[in-house]
């Protein structure tokens, strides 16, 4: 097992440390499912789209929640009496429970969801505020600086 030791990257870069945060937060061992296959779509510069198989899933046990930059999927499927009863010779399309979260960049929101044909799409998009944007900074010569005062 490796050991990556990053507290460094905490003393050498200002203002990054939740970048140094989220390397360790990867660098741990915490596997997660693969279960329900997903894509994550880029559909224009600053939109994404997020699209998860969740056959046999009603939208009522579905849910998305975010909190900071995660993104939290969840379905919780309802139990019924009548699935006790079915017997299967082959069972694909499973219908357990899922949990499945997705790490956000900065400036990045869920905008819409919806639930289609077994599909649900999860439209995101980066909202860069004005002060983070590039801006160009004009460069005043000293002689024009001795000029106006």
């Amino acid at each position: 097992m490796r050991n990556l030791d990053l507290s460094p990257l905490y003393r050498s870069f200002i203002g990054f440390d939740h970048l140094a945060q989220m390397m360790d937060n990867a660098s741990r061992n915490t596997k997660q499912s693969n279960f329900p296959p997903y894509n994550i779509e880029l559909l224009g510069e600053n939109d994404y789209q997020i699209t998860m198989a969740v056959a046999g899933f009603l939208e009522s046990e579905l849910t998305i929640e975010t909190e900071k930059n995660t993104l939290k999927v969840s379905g919780v499927k309802a139990e019924k009496e009548s699935q006790a009863e079915r017997k299967f010779i082959h069972q694909g399309i499973a219908e357990r429970n899922f949990e499945h979260k997705f790490q956000l960049g900065d400036h990045v929101k869920v905008v819409g969801a919806n639930l289609e044909n077994g599909l649900l799409n999860i439209t995101l998009l980066r909202e860069i505020p004005e002060a983070h944007k590039p801006r160009k900074i004009a460069i005043n010569s000293t002689q024009e600086l001795l000029e106006e005062a």
